[in-house]
């Protein structure tokens, strides 16, 4: 039976890639009839491209920074012979992708399997390339794929002339310091019974190790592609023997996410940035340091006196932030869709996806200062942070709990929650109220100032900014009226008037008529076709109706108006408006500069400004400048976070 069902397996990841490489050769066809290079085989892109949206560099005209040191631990190869990972490194520059052989999704494993078949055939037919380069696949899956399995997997890819080898280990404990080594993170996916699956939730990551066991690039599914790899490897193959030991690069090493700093990354202690052990009173009490002393630029934290900030109650929070088993299908968590890395929003989504792939109306709003807001979420239907956890928690398509109780016997039943609420809220167990106070008082530890800006503005700090930044500031209070919402008080700035606005794009998302030209639509990550647009209106689901704070008033002269979002950190969290339908701040200082999109509800205070192309760079340059300097000690706090083991399912 075991046999069959790994049979069945391989088969249908083998049929995915095979359609995958059919798929791309297909509309490589399209794009590029039968042209190809002389002497070369016809241009076939990978996954993630319909052509590469950049003009690549040529080899060895760009340098490609030390990131760390690459991991080591015990693997086994496909023969089932044992061996340490890093003697496979240091000979020969090495790729390294972690996969499991029975993954279907066509951005993970396959995506990985297909891009490395593609840089083996470059390096065969490259004599500057061959037999100089080892691919590795080392699989995250060992209680399935055995070393047999790696073998057979393998022998439908690699060929005698290219140096692949596909690697498993012993066990899952030997498997995870190695996972740990590589910042990979892997979770096992569980049905709504708490049964585990054959699948894993992870997020690609193929690693470029040079000869001295560095890591020198991170590859993810938007840049994993044959060009850039291959041009990669050239650039550190032509690379002059170093005069001493090659130094970690501690600047100018952010690889996946605005805002998500890299610097430390070479320490094996890197996620926690300095002593946030998750386990440890006075790591979790390094947390309230973030509001105590309040940083530049910002007032005082107000918090409830029914609910005093502690460190168990941070702590507990944070563990609830991240955990995924809180969702009816244990998927999703809060962290998912207010991802840390990216603003603590959602750079990916114009509007957040719940359970199963549920449409949400509306973009993820950062959190990053959210225990100053007096008005929560887009439509501002909640006041306190102690409560708006529910309605994610019970939302159909957020995290679509059936009750509050059922939310609170899970808790209580999960053997790593076990004495937490306790030992936070005075011996009482988990509740309505007290899950509400926990992780508010998490949140409330988000605070983010002592930006740039405020170091001139409140700071007296005259080179803290530059020109373009207080020019920047000048139309924002002058010209631009951007103050007259985002407001700045004397001592401190929020960047909010904690009101609600029409400015159009609600009516005009509400006003949505089916196009009259050709629409793109996505066929594969990259790949495109145009369609004709009644086609489309046909097919696909009708944008949901947001009438934004009249569904909370019912008074139709509050259609269409949003809550004022701060500005703070407004850089890192693109996409922006409650629809996400504005990508930069650039488009944005233009829909304020075209005065928005009339209607009759449109607020006063919108309208054309005039602004020149001096001054909404200026605009944008001010903006950029509210990055607040804690953000990089909250990151790190957050990849610190306790979970829990996802094993540890009850049966509610």
């Amino acid at each position: 039976m075991r046999i069959c069902r790994y049979q069945h397996n391989l088969t249908r990841v083998y049929q995915l890639t095979l359609f995958v490489s059919a798929l791309i050769v297909a509309v490589g066809v399209m794009a590029h009839g039968d042209q190809h290079e002389p002497d070369d085989e016809p241009v076939i892109l990978a996954p993630g491209y319909s052509d590469l949206s950049f003009a690549a560099p040529a080899a060895g005209t760009y340098e490609l920074p030390v990131l760390s040191a690459a991991g080591d631990g015990e693997v086994l190869t496909s023969d089932g012979a044992p061996l340490q990972l890093g003697s496979l490194l240091g000979e020969k520059p090495v790729l390294l992708s972690f996969v499991y052989t029975s993954c279907d999704d066509v951005n993970g494993c396959p995506l990985a399997t297909y891009v490395f078949s593609k840089v083996a055939k470059r390096i065969e037919a490259d004599p500057a390339l061959e037999d100089r380069v080892r691919l590795l696949s080392l699989s995250f899956d060992p209680g399935h794929d055995t070393p047999t399995v790696m073998q057979n997997y393998g022998r439908s890819f690699r060929t005698d002339e290219t140096d692949w080898r596909f690697l498993t280990c012993e066990s899952e404990e030997k498997l995870q310091p190695i996972l740990k080594r590589y910042n990979q993170t892997v979770a096992r996916e569980y049905d709504e019974n708490g049964n585990a699956l054959s699948t894993y939730s992870h997020i690609l990551r193929v690693y470029l190790i040079d000869t001295n066991r560095n890591i020198r690039n991170i590859y993810s599914v938007s840049f994993l592609h044959a060009d850039t790899i291959i041009n990669d490897l050239k650039t550190i193959l032509d690379e002059p023997a170093p005069a001493g030991p090659l130094k970690v690069a501690t600047e100018n090493t952010s690889l996946h996410g605005a805002g998500d700093d890299k610097a430390g990354y070479e320490h094996r202690e890197y996620e926690t940035q300095s002593d946030y052990l998750p386990n440890r009173r006075g790591a979790r009490q390094d947390l309230l340091s973030l509001i105590d002393p309040v940083p530049l630029g910002l007032p005082a934290m107000p918090i409830p006196p029914e609910n005093p900030l502690t460190a168990d109650k941070v702590a507990l929070g944070r563990k609830i932030f991240f955990d995924r088993r809180l969702s009816l299908n244990q998927t999703i968590s809060c962290a998912m869709c207010h991802v840390p890395e990216q603003g603590f929003a959602h750079n990916e989504l114009a509007t957040a996806v719940g359970v199963e792939g549920r449409t949400v109306r509306r973009n993820s709003p950062t959190i990053y200062n959210v225990g100053y807001l007096r008005k929560l979420f887009h439509d501002a239907r909640d006041d306190r942070l102690e409560h708006q956890i529910w309605q994610p928690l019970l939302a159909a398509n957020e995290m679509a709990n059936p009750s509050v109780s059922a939310v609170v016997n899970k808790l209580r039943s999960l053997p790593d929650y076990r004495g937490l609420f306790e030992q936070a809220f005075a011996g009482e167990s988990a509740s309505l109220s007290n899950i509400g106070m926990a992780l508010a008082s998490y949140e409330r530890t988000l605070v983010s100032g002592n930006s740039p800006f405020d170091q001139w503005h409140f700071g007296a700090n005259e080179s803290a900014v530059g020109d373009e930044v207080r020019k920047g500031f000048k139309v924002f209070t002058g010209k631009g009226r951007c103050s007259s919402c985002h407001l700045i008080d004397r001592s401190h700035a929020l960047f909010t008037d904690h009101q609600v606005h029409n400015t159009g794009i609600g009516y005009q998302r509400s006003m949505h008529k089916t196009p009259t030209e050709a629409q793109r639509v996505l066929l594969a990550p990259g790949i495109f076709i145009d369609v004709d647009p009644n086609a489309v209106a046909e097919s696909s689901e009708r944008p949901p109706g947001d009438l934004g704070y009249y569904e909370i008033t019912q008074d139709p002269n509050d259609r269409w108006k949003y809550r004022t979002p701060s500005l703070r950190n407004v850089d890192l969290t693109a996409p922006y408006m409650h629809d996400g339908s504005l990508g930069t701040l650039a488009t944005v200082v233009e829909f304020y500069n075209h005065g928005g999109v009339e209607n009759e509800g449109l607020d006063p205070l919108i309208r054309p400004l005039g602004l020149t192309e001096i001054e909404k760079s200026n605009l944008v340059a001010f903006l950029k400048s509210l990055t607040g300097d804690s953000v990089d000690r909250i990151l790190s706090d957050a990849f610190a976070a306790p979970v829990g083991n996802s094993s540890e399912l009850s049966d509610n």
